[in-house]
């Protein structure tokens, strides 16, 4: 049973119907001008509305790229390059939990001068809205802070935060992969001047996403080419993967009130069923303020990896955090950032559930976990140690 939605989700047999068309009978080059470019572009244009329907913008404020990553570098980067060249200053602020996409092009334009403020997000995973305000200087042209955490599925104040930023005439963007179709999102609302989207995390194609840019945002290209996509995602469109996400998008925003509260209930069952069976087993993160879908627990005295192989074994697949950072060996920046130490942070395990897991897959999960925790806590001997001091601490009790 696949419990891992915040890394992938498979195409659904909807979305791969509509893309169908678009590789073998309309496959023109959205860029010409004849019948088969045009039904190309036609494609294009409806999917480019589904977008903007789903996050409450402007169909013209909507530009297709190859997924969040290329979101948040032409966001993050356009907008630093466009302020700095202008004399507008070089600070930028982000936070500490950020995905790769964020933390590594803030890194890359430290080494090119920019001042960096990454804002500590504490144990519950959330920055707080006044360490924002402390960090602002009159050199701070954009802030950039993900809507929802990739790991631990913290949702951060987004709507707070976007609100100083215009009240301080700063740019402000948000790497919403992990939340744009799992929970409401609407760019007004949350008053960002761009918005990420990966087409992936909601059941679209891999490869393709888009960015939201509020109107009279200006941007300095960080791609060169043949202009495509405002000249700032340049390339021959990926067709049929921006129909595919045009699709997704629109079942996402029909099937989203019926979603929230199907995923939230087996979330919760599936908490409180293994915090009630496994003794010193924790949550990550703040409990409430998270995504409907995600489970960060944490086992003392195991290894995460063992127990994701262990639950691979039984046919559950699950993982020990962010995708994109698995074959990093270090701990988790995002569990170092909520204060955990490293052996704690190897002992996490992050379960993302979809709509279509059942209740019945979660009663397997809450079964099959906790012996598989109590085998390889049998061997380790940090739980060894763990065991003593329990141990000792109830002969005290006793006493």
């Amino acid at each position: 049973m696949y419990m891992d939605h915040s890394a992938t989700a498979p195409v659904r047999k909807e979305v791969f119907e509509v893309m169908e068309p678009y590789f073998t009978k309309s496959f023109g080059n959205a860029s010409t001008f004849y019948s088969l470019g045009r039904e190309a572009k036609a494609g294009m244009e409806e999917a480019r509305e589904n977008v903007a329907k789903l996050i409450g913008a402007n169909n013209d404020e909507i530009i297709f790229t190859s997924g969040g990553t290329e979101s948040d570098n032409i966001a993050i980067q356009g907008i630093a390059y466009k302020l700095n060249n202008a004399g507008k200053g070089n600070h930028i602020i982000t936070s500490a939990i950020e995905h790769p996409a964020v933390m590594e092009t803030c890194s890359a334009l430290e080494k090119k001068g920019f001042e960096v403020t990454y804002l500590p997000v504490y144990e519950e995973g959330i920055v707080k809205v006044e360490d924002l305000k402390s960090a602002i200087k009159e050199e701070t042209i954009l802030i950039t802070i993900m809507h929802a955490n990739n790991e631990i599925g913290t949702i951060q104040p987004i709507a707070e935060i976007g609100k100083i930023a215009k009240e301080n005439n700063i740019k402000f963007h948000s790497d919403a992969v992990q939340s744009v179709g799992k929970i409401p999102v609407d760019v007004n609302e949350l008053n960002v001047d761009l918005l990420s989207i990966s087409s992936h995390k909601i059941y679209g194609p891999k490869g393709v996403g888009a960015l939201y840019i509020r109107k009279r945002t200006r941007l300095e290209p960080i791609l060169y080419g043949g202009g495509q996509e405002k000249d700032l995602s340049p390339g021959t469109e990926n067709v049929a993967g921006i129909v595919g996400l045009g699709e997704a998008c629109r079942l996402a925003k029909e099937e989203l009130d019926e979603n929230i509260p199907y995923i939230t209930n087996l979330r919760n069952k599936l908490i409180d069923g293994i915090l009630n069976s496994v003794e010193k087993s924790y949550i990550n993160g703040n409990i409430e303020k998270r995504l409907p879908g995600n489970i960060n627990f944490r086992f003392t005295g195991i290894e995460g990896e063992s127990l994701v192989l262990m639950l691979d074994a039984k046919g559950i697949d699950g993982s020990t955090g962010s995708a994109c950072s698995s074959k990093k060996l270090t701990a988790s920046h995002v569990l170092k950032a909520i204060g955990l130490e490293d052996v704690d942070s190897h002992g996490s395990l992050r379960l993302t559930i979809g709509p279509e897991n059942t209740e019945e897959e979660v009663d397997t999960v809450i079964k099959e976990i906790p012996p598989i925790v109590e085998k390889l806590r049998s061997m380790s001997s940090i739980w060894e140690k763990e065991e003593s001091l329990l141990k000792d601490n109830t002969k005290r009790c006793d006493i």
